[in-house]
């Protein structure tokens, strides 16, 4: 069972969301918060797998919150809400250690479906999406570099690699660009995270950014 915490300042969206995952059978809704704070000592208390945080909250807004998770429960994985166009802030939660992110607007399947995949480990990724809000950002303002090592730790398969993921294809599209099995290419991928402190793709993504490996224009 997948256990899942709401964190929105608006009661209506938490009840939409309560209900469509709790219409499933390996969802629970373990607390709802209505704003940083109280998203962050439920947390504490209840030890979710998922918390779907909204950005824009009083007394601690998402990014403070999703900061302070990503610290004290690293286990627990961060699903930013946002209205895309209005929040000047995705970037902020993804490098503050979200996982991912979904629109307000998100589709009962999507939303199902994104909890699922950011449970399992992975990042949500949506190349049409993702890729273009973080090279939007990194066009638009200037990103400081992180405190991961530099990329001449990577072999070059690992570079390789960690460029495709940046450009948004999926382990299989890699495998197939650089012409070798899907295990293969997730063995790298294990091995770019561990060789550069890296939490997920979205991270490897921001990293990649910052450190020139892609351009906002690719």
């Amino acid at each position: 069972m997948t256990r899942v915490l709401l964190a929105d300042d608006q009661g209506l969206v938490r009840a939409g969301f309560r209900m469509i995952l709790e219409a499933q059978d390996d969802l629970e809704v373990v607390g709802e918060a209505g704003d940083g704070a109280v998203a962050v000592a439920l947390a504490r208390e209840t030890a979710p797998d998922v918390v779907l945080m909204d950005i824009r909250m009083p007394r601690m807004d998402g990014i403070a919150a999703t900061r302070e998770l990503a610290s004290v429960l690293p286990a627990t994985k961060v699903l930013v809400l946002t209205t895309f166009d209005l929040d000047e802030y995705v970037y902020d939660a993804l490098a503050a250690g979200a996982s991912g992110f979904l629109l307000k607007d998100v589709g009962r399947d999507d939303l199902v479906a994104a909890v699922r995949v950011v449970a399992a480990g992975e990042a949500l990724l949506a190349p049409t999406v993702t890729r273009r809000l973080l090279a939007d950002f990194v066009r638009s303002r200037p990103v400081p570099r992180t405190t991961a090592p530099g990329v001449d730790v990577l072999t070059g398969r690992e570079r390789d690699t960690l460029e495709l993921l940046a450009r948004g294809l999926s382990n299989a599209e890699a495998a197939r660009e650089l012409y070798v099995t899907e295990h293969t290419v997730k063995t790298h991928v294990s091995n770019v995270f561990l060789k550069l402190g890296l939490r997920d793709r979205v991270h490897a993504v921001i990293y990649a950014y910052e450190h020139g490996i892609v351009k906002p224009s690719t």
